[in-house]
């Protein structure tokens, strides 16, 4: 019987940016594509790396202008219970992933957005450290707001959260993934993530042209 897997790592890159113009992954900075960014940073780790698009097509786009490891697969969304070609959510990305990983026998999945190009691997290395003993392990601001898109969960847990979600077609907010009955460890940001990444460049975004002149300024300093 194959030894089932710790651990895999998830990038979403499904979204789409109206904002933007173009999908965020596909950005540059640096000359660089937001996304290689990421897959360096998590190719740190001896773990498999998923990268979730929403179509063939974006598949094709990513593979076309952008030269992606060997080593990464694409995961396409899968819509057979979410009839909505025109509408975009994250959660559509999460049940497809975990729904592959779950097929594949991984035990936990780490998701990390598609738009947070500075990510350092001492948090990621952190949180899986953290996870080890409980079925979810997520950074919370003493607001008491969480960072769902930068998370490690349960995978067959997780699988059929997302799956009861979509079929009932309503409350698509990442939050409503956790459940009480998991054991969860929430992880401080200001007490034990500030330590490790001293800006929280780890949790920066890109949503906008202002977030792309920002970013372009943080990499020169």
């Amino acid at each position: 019987m194959e030894r089932k897997k710790y651990l895999a790592m998830i990038i979403l890159a499904g979204g789409k940016s109206n904002r933007l113009g173009l999908e965020k992954g596909q950005i540059k900075l640096n000359d660089k594509p937001l996304i290689l960014y990421q897959i360096e940073t998590l190719s740190e780790f001896d773990e498999d790396i998923f990268l979730v698009v929403n179509s063939e097509e974006q598949e094709f786009t990513f593979k076309k202008n952008i030269t992606i490891p060997d080593q990464v697969e694409f995961v396409i969304d899968d819509r057979e219970f979410f009839p909505f070609p025109g509408i975009f959510t994250p959660m559509i990305g999460i049940y497809s992933a975990f729904k592959e990983l779950n097929r594949r026998g991984f035990e936990k999945g780490f998701i990390l957005a598609g738009d947070a190009p500075f990510v350092k691997s001492e948090v990621i290395k952190y949180l899986i450290e953290q996870s080890t003993d409980f079925d979810c392990c997520i950074p919370k601001w003493e607001n008491g707001f969480l960072e769902p898109l930068f998370a490690i969960y349960p995978v067959g847990d997780t699988f059929n959260r997302a799956k009861e979600i979509i079929k009932n077609q309503n409350h698509y907010a990442l939050t409503h993934l956790i459940r009480e009955e998991w054991k969860t460890n929430y992880i401080s940001v200001e007490n034990e993530l500030i330590p490790l990444d001293n800006n929280l460049t780890s949790l920066i975004n890109i949503n906008g042209p202002i977030d792309i002149e920002k970013a372009k300024e943080l990499f020169k300093t």
